[in-house]
């Protein structure tokens, strides 16, 4: 008998004696179904969700863009020698006119004068650039940033809305916001509706005397004017303007002056005379 079917026949004798067991087993087979559990509890472990491990086919996402300061783009800032163009277009720092140089002798240039080159005009063909000296970049920029801070911010419009109805009590509290509005330098839009089975009359009117309840001098954006087929009235008023609180300076001064010293209005009488012309004869 070979050696082949002599181990076939004591492995089949053992797995008898056993009783089919899998602890009787050979140690290649236990080493076998161990290999195989690890592989699947391997993975079952990757695809759990309890699993801290990174996932590698994850795509990563690109970062996001910071939000740029519209203000930021009235800047000054020098190329240095890297100047993306062949050919460009010379200022000189005296503010001559260089006429289209060749970058090379543009760099050449900056080397031994010491300046440095600032971008003008980047939409002209060829771009525009300037010589300058790191004083004069100085200089440019507070220049830029005293504009920027001499720059008004936006207004804004608040508004506010009420029936010609509105109690008196009610009426000062939306006054007293709108001039709360006002001092801030903020324009108020005022919108003034007819009461509820109420004709509308006479609207616009009534709106005009409400702007001057206020406490405080105003100017119009938009007088007072009927809306929604006369069923309301609407008006802008905004804080007065320079110009405008001069005028009204010198009006009240005026007015002032014109108090303090009234102007005479009696007429001037002359006496009538009595005297006698008559031509009598004169008695000695």
């Amino acid at each position: 008998m070979s050696v082949g079917c002599l181990r076939w026949v004591l492995s089949h004798a053992l797995r008898a004696a056993c009783g089919d067991s899998r602890a009787c087993w050979t140690p290649a087979s236990r080493f076998t179904i161990c290999s195989g559990r690890s592989n699947i509890i391997t993975s079952s472990w990757r695809c759990s969700p309890f699993s801290t491990a990174v996932d590698d086919t994850k795509e990563t996402l690109p970062p996001k863009k910071k939000k740029q300061d519209p203000r930021g783009h009235a800047t000054l800032s020098h190329v240095g020698h890297s100047i993306p163009q062949r050919e460009i277009q010379v200022i000189s720092e005296t503010g001559e006119n260089l006429g289209i140089m060749h970058r090379a002798n543009v760099i050449r240039m900056m080397d031994t004068q010491g300046l440095k080159l600032v971008l003008l005009s980047g939409s002209k063909d060829p771009p525009v650039y300037k010589l300058m000296s790191g004083k004069q970049i100085h200089e440019e920029k507070m220049k830029l940033r005293e504009k920027q801070k001499a720059k008004p911010a936006p207004v804004q419009v608040k508004e506010v809305s009420f029936s010609s109805g509105i109690a008196a009590h009610d009426l000062s509290t939306k006054l007293k916001q709108v001039e709360s509005w006002l001092e801030k330098k903020n324009h108020v839009r005022i919108t003034l509706r007819s009461r509820r089975w109420t004709p509308a009359d006479n609207l616009d009117q009534a709106l005009e005397q409400i702007v001057q309840q206020l406490e405080v001098t105003v100017g119009f954006v938009a007088t007072p004017k009927l809306i929604q087929e006369g069923q309301a009235a609407m008006c802008i008023i905004r804080p007065p303007s320079a110009k405008e609180q001069l005028k009204m300076k010198k009006e009240a001064a005026a007015s002032q002056s014109a108090d303090s010293n009234p102007t005479a209005t009696e007429s001037k009488t002359s006496p009538d005379s009595d005297t006698d012309t008559t031509d009598g004869p004169i008695q000695q």
